[in-house]
C-alpha cells in the first residue's frame, strides 16, 4: 500500500505591496490558524483559476494599479473564490465599486486586526462547502426550500426580507453583524449605506420572533451592529 502526503489545506493568499503590513496581516492570520502565502496579483489569479485558494484578500492599489479590473476578469471567467479587498479608498461610493467588481467583503484601510479576522472567518463559513437547507440554530428551525420558519414550537410567518435576514443571522448565532454587512450580503447595496432600512427591518423581525417581556433576541451592538442571542 503506497503511502501517500497529506493535502496542504487550501492557502489565503495575501496581495500587498507595503511589505511590512503584508507580514503583519500574514502573522495575525497564521495566529488565528489559517495558512497564508504572499503572493502577487498575477499568481493570486492564476492559482485562484485552478482552485489552489481558500481566500484571496487583495489590496485594492497595487504599486498604484486598481486591482479591480482584475477581479472583474476573475469573475467574468467563472472564479468563485471569495475575494476580501482591503483599501485605503474607503468611501461608500468606492465600497460599491469594489463589491461590484466581484468582492465579497470590502475593508477601509486603516482597520483592526479583530475586525480582519471577524470578515475572513465570515467569508470562509460562509462560502465553504454546500450549505443545509434546513437550520436548527436554539429553538429557531428554518426550512429554507419550504421557506418556513418555527420558534420554539410556533410557526413565525416572515415577508421575504425578513426571512432572509433572519437567514444571515442564524448562520451567525452569537457573533457581531454590521449594517454594512447586512447591506452588502441580503440587500446587495441596492441601498444607500446611509438608508434606515436596516433598522426598519430589524425592527419588525424583532416584532415576530421576540417573546413577550423578554430581552430581545436581535441584541443592539452600540455603533457596531446587531448579534443574534440564541437559546441553548
Amino acid at each position: 500500500m503506497t503511502n501517500h502526503p497529506p493535502v496542504e489545506p487550501r492557502p489565503i493568499l495575501l496581495v500587498e505591496d507595503e511589505r511590512e503590513f503584508a507580514i503583519e496581516l500574514k502573522n495575525e492570520l497564521e495566529e488565528r490558524g489559517y495558512i497564508v502565502r504572499l503572493v502577487a496579483m498575477a499568481e493570486a489569479a492564476n492559482r485562484a483559476r485552478v482552485g489552489d485558494a481558500a481566500l484571496l484578500i487583495l489590496d485594492r492599489l497595487i504599486f498604484g494599479v486598481d486591482c479591480l479590473p482584475n477581479l472583474e476578469l476573475l469573475r467574468s471567467e467563472g472564479v468563485k473564490v471569495p475575494v476580501l479587498v482591503i483599501s485605503i479608498l474607503s468611501s461608500a461610493e468606492e465600497k460599491v465599486r469594489g463589491l461590484k467588481a466581484g468582492a465579497d467583503d470590502y475593508l477601509a484601510k486603516p482597520f483592526a486586526m479583530a475586525e480582519l479576522g471577524a470578515r475572513v472567518e465570515a467569508l470562509l463559513r460562509r462560502l465553504d462547502g454546500v450549505r443545509s437547507t434546513n437550520l436548527k440554530v436554539g429553538d429557531f428551525e428554518m426550512d429554507l426550500i419550504e421557506r418556513t420558519v418555527y420558534c420554539a414550537g410556533t410557526k413565525i410567518e416572515l415577508l421575504p426580507r425578513e426571512f432572509d435576514l433572519l437567514e444571515y443571522f442564524l448562520r451567525r448565532p452569537g457573533q457581531i453583524v454590521t449594517r454594512e454587512m447586512l447591506l452588502q450580503e441580503v440587500w446587495e447595496y441596492h441601498f444607500s449605506m446611509e438608508s434606515n432600512v436596516v433598522d426598519a427591518h430589524v425592527s419588525n423581525l424583532r416584532k415576530k420572533i421576540d417573546k413577550k417581556n423578554a430581552p430581545s433576541r436581535i441584541a443592539n451592538i452600540r455603533k457596531v451592529g446587531f448579534m443574534l442571542r440564541v437559546s441553548h
